[in-house]
């Protein structure tokens, strides 16, 4: 790949060609049989024309005598159509949350996420799956042309590079719905987000809906993690500008602790109950440890 087509939203150290490379030998797992519109490298329910012979079936009037097996009726003198397994595409549904939360963390959580999202976008169209992309800001999802085929890597990172963080509150619960209303093909879906948002439960569950093989990576800074807070402090939050006075102690910050890691633990539990792939990332992860350890770990890709 050449480094200097790279958007500037994209570490050329970290999108280098041997890590495309190794992007091409994964594949992200759907769990359903799907119905793909074009030629990929899916195996479909359907029979049709493909390279992987599967069973012959009686000819009946009308098939299409290019499927006949001529040398099976020279020798039984009775004509059999050639069945073989067809493969299609999957529509990848990847979602990237932009509100004003995520641009918070070094590095930030909206830069993390661009750089996962572009990731997992090769891996499908390495796959020859079509990818569609959205961005979740305010109440709805903004959609990016659907793309098919690693030569679009490039319009996938331009997408990305684009995206800037929301001046205001975001809706995750309003924009998931938005987003599964206009979902006409089942796939994996993929959300990225810090899942900071009061509805994040009801937006779990609007992404469960789908019956897409949703997974959710929930993108948390180490500043989140094990705040570097101390004394008297006056903290605003980033999307409503409300504000609240605490006092940064070791009992306040064990509290966080203590309060972080449960409500972890509750969207693990209920993910789970709606067969969500829930996966807590810190932002300072490597991305080849995302994709190759975390990711395959939970059954998200798979080689």
């Amino acid at each position: 790949m050449n480094r200097d087509l790279l958007p500037s939203a994209v570490d050329p150290t970290v999108f280098d060609e041997a890590f495309l490379r190794q992007l091409e030998r994964l594949m992200l797992v759907t769990k359903k049989a799907v119905h793909g519109g074009m030629k990929g490298v899916r195996r479909s329910v359907k029979r049709g024309q493909s390279v992987e012979f599967t069973d012959y079936r009686d000819y009946a009037l009308g098939d299409d005598l290019r499927s006949l097996d001529w040398n099976l009726y020279a020798r039984l003198e009775k004509l059999f159509i050639k069945l073989f397994i067809e493969e299609e595409d999957v529509n990848v549904h990847i979602l990237l949350d932009a509100s004003g939360s995520m641009e918070t963390g070094s590095p930030d959580k909206l830069l993390f996420g661009k750089r996962a999202a572009a990731a997992l976008a090769y891996v499908g169209l390495a796959s020859y799956d079509r990818i569609s992309m959205a961005v979740l800001q305010g109440r709805a999802a903004r959609r990016f042309p659907p793309v098919r085929g690693t030569g679009r890597i490039f319009q996938v990172l331009a997408d990305l590079s684009a995206v800037k963080p929301s001046a205001g509150p975001t809706d995750l619960a309003a924009a998931t719905r938005h987003y599964a209303a206009q979902i006409t093909q089942r796939g994996p879906l993929i959300l990225i987000s810090d899942l900071f948002d009061p509805n994040v439960e009801r937006a779990i569950s609007e992404l469960a809906g789908t019956r897409c093989d949703v997974a959710v990576l929930h993108t948390l800074s180490t500043d989140e993690l094990d705040p570097p807070l101390e004394g008297d402090l006056r903290l605003v939050d980033k999307e409503t500008g409300e504000a609240v006075n605490v006092t940064a102690d070791l009992f306040t910050l064990d509290s966080y602790k203590a309060r972080l890691a449960g409500w972890q633990q509750r969207l693990d539990e209920v993910s789970a109950k709606r067969r969500v792939a829930y996966t807590p990332i810190p932002t300072t992860l490597p991305l080849a440890d995302l994709v190759f350890a975390e990711l395959r770990r939970r059954h998200v890709v798979a080689a």
